[in-house]
């Protein structure tokens, strides 16, 4: 993970050195994500989450430029009578190019590193806890999540589709696809395979 970062940073400053139009914008952005999980997991439902972070965009031409992130992003997938959440930090290398001034199509890949990973049951609710005590009822509570990052691999990878929109005010907006390509399962003995796919919906400002 800490070479793959250091790519990223090489490479970033060697666009900078041999960028031809224009200079480089920062910003961050944010956003809905639209979760699943792809494979060998039965009855595997779509969650609802979102995702923020940075980005910077390194002008490579005045057609395409290439577009680094660092995302904070909450993804998994709901099966019956639980939500399996995976907290993902995601670094995404887009390349951009321009249709017309505003319009882009983006594509490039993606590697995450697993921050957390919980199995969250869904229960019925106690309309009638009679004489429990405090205790007792954080006991109940704390029980119905599970912490199952160490059955997850820790380093995730995939690749980016999608379109974006920028305004001449820095105002952005953007719609992706991330397909996992890396096997998430690392349960024990287990052969079943699930990889993440992700849509995202998001909201940006270049700081001009």
């Amino acid at each position: 993970m800490k070479k793959l970062l250091l790519s990223i940073i090489t490479l970033t400053f060697m666009l900078q050195a041999n960028a031809q139009e224009g200079t480089i914008q920062f910003g961050a952005k944010a956003g809905l994500n639209l979760t699943t999980l792809n494979g060998d997991i039965e009855g595997a439902k779509g969650r609802t989450s979102f995702h923020l972070g940075g980005m910077a965009e390194i002008p490579i031409t005045n057609k395409l430029s290439i577009q680094p992130e660092l995302l904070f992003s909450s993804q998994g997938a709901k099966t019956e009578g639980a939500t399996l959440v995976f907290n993902y930090l995601n670094v995404p290398v887009m390349a951009k190019y321009y249709v017309t001034n505003e319009l882009s199509l983006e594509a490039g890949p993606q590697i995450g590193y697993l921050l957390s990973a919980n199995l969250k049951y869904e229960t019925s609710g106690d309309n009638n806890p009679g004489p429990n005590t405090t205790e007792e009822r954080s006991s109940t509570k704390a029980a119905e999540k599970e912490d199952v990052k160490d059955d997850v691999k820790s380093i995730d990878f995939g690749i980016n589709f999608g379109l974006g929109y920028k305004m001449e005010n820095g105002l952005n907006f953007g719609l992706r696809y991330n397909l996992g390509l890396a096997n998430a399962n690392n349960f024990e003995n287990s052969s079943q395979e699930f990889k993440n796919g992700v849509f995202q919906i998001s909201v940006g400002y270049f700081f001009l």
